[in-house]
């Protein structure tokens, strides 16, 4: 995978191998992490005060408001950001290549692949149904992406998000076939659309799984750090590379399908914010996971409350305001390696 860290902050397995006592700069690297916390809960209760309800009014209903709809909606801010960013981090490790996430590869167009195929064979299934469909279509659409790199040598790494853009247009263009086969193209269209508008109390519950899954990444870093350096490595250092990768396809597909259920598309979510954090502090996982979450956070929380105040009292979904700044973050990104590859 490109990095744009320097060679004095790459990362070996020895480094990831070694305890996280024996690791220098500890104690130096707490105190940014706690200020970014701290930054991180201001921009929460700022969120919870963004809208065009009154929430501290005593009469109106202005607190039974905050409990309703404002709390869960502040919450799913922080689990969709905080998973969809650390989806794509885990992503671009296991096919080495910083420019894929799961809206790049097709992992999110299977998913809502397989939530039209639940509407058309089980249209009276509940959304637990519809997100253990989903999730199963997007771990089988992420597989056969990955079959696909290990089959095909692509001399660019710019080439393989190309190919994953392809390959989930055409995905999507059988899912839009068979919404107008079957006339669910609008239902199709609500559900892809990322917004939290709708969120509220006995709406976003499932989200909670993606929890589960950023706990089970924490513990699994440096397993993850050790694949995304190649089979040759973790093979030598005795690790069962198949099973890391089909855990972490695995888990990707969950967050993904979770998430696309729940509160639909994120775009570029999971491109943008990894690369930030490599940046500037290469591309040790266990201790950029952190960073990653909470950079997910931010993004996802500040496009969310530009979305509600530029034509309050109506809002701009937050895919929309997401898409742009993730595309143009990403021409950045490839115009950055197209000057760094011909120098």
């Amino acid at each position: 995978m490109a990095s744009s860290a320097s060679p004095s902050r790459r990362v070996t397995a020895v480094d990831v191998l070694a305890p996280a006592r024996a690791r220098p700069g500890a104690r130096t690297r707490a105190l940014p992490l706690v200020v970014a916390i701290v930054l991180t809960i201001g921009l929460i209760v700022l969120s919870l005060f963004v809208g065009v309800a009154d929430i501290t009014a005593g009469q109106g209903g202005g607190t039974e408001f905050l409990w309703i709809t404002r709390v869960p909606r502040t919450a799913s801010l922080v689990l969709a950001g905080a998973s969809m960013a650390m989806a794509g981090l885990v992503m671009q490790l296991m096919t080495q290549n910083r420019f894929v996430e799961p809206t790049t590869v097709g992992t999110t167009e299977w998913a809502g692949l397989g939530l039209l195929v639940t509407y058309i064979v089980l249209p009276a299934s509940g959304v637990f149904v519809k997100m253990v469909v989903a999730i199963g279509f997007a771990f089988v659409g992420t597989l056969i992406f990955f079959a696909f790199l290990r089959r095909v040598t692509l001399k660019s790494s710019l080439i393989v998000p190309i190919v994953g853009i392809m390959f989930g247009a055409v995905v999507s263009a059988i899912t839009t076939f068979l919404a107008l086969r079957f006339d669910l193209l609008q239902v199709l269209g609500g559900w892809f659309m990322g917004r939290f508008t709708g969120v509220e109390v006995g709406r976003y519950e499932l989200l909670w799984i993606v929890l589960a899954v950023a706990i089970a990444v924490m513990v699994l870093a440096d397993r993850f750090t050790v694949a995304g350096l190649g089979k040759d490595v973790a093979t030598n250092v005795g690790m069962n590379y198949e099973r890391v990768v089909l855990l972490g396809v695995g888990l990707i597909s969950l967050t993904t399908g979770v998430v696309t259920v729940v509160i639909g598309m994120l775009p570029f979510l999971g491109l943008i914010v990894p690369n930030l954090v490599s940046m500037v502090r290469g591309d040790d996982l266990r201790s950029n996971l952190p960073w990653v979450l909470l950079t997910g956070i931010w993004i996802v929380t500040v496009c969310d409350i530009i979305g509600r105040v530029v034509i309050m009292p109506f809002e701009i979904p937050v895919s929309l305001v997401l898409g742009v700044v993730g595309s143009a973050v990403f021409i950045l990104l490839l115009l950055s390696t197209r000057r760094t590859n011909a120098r």
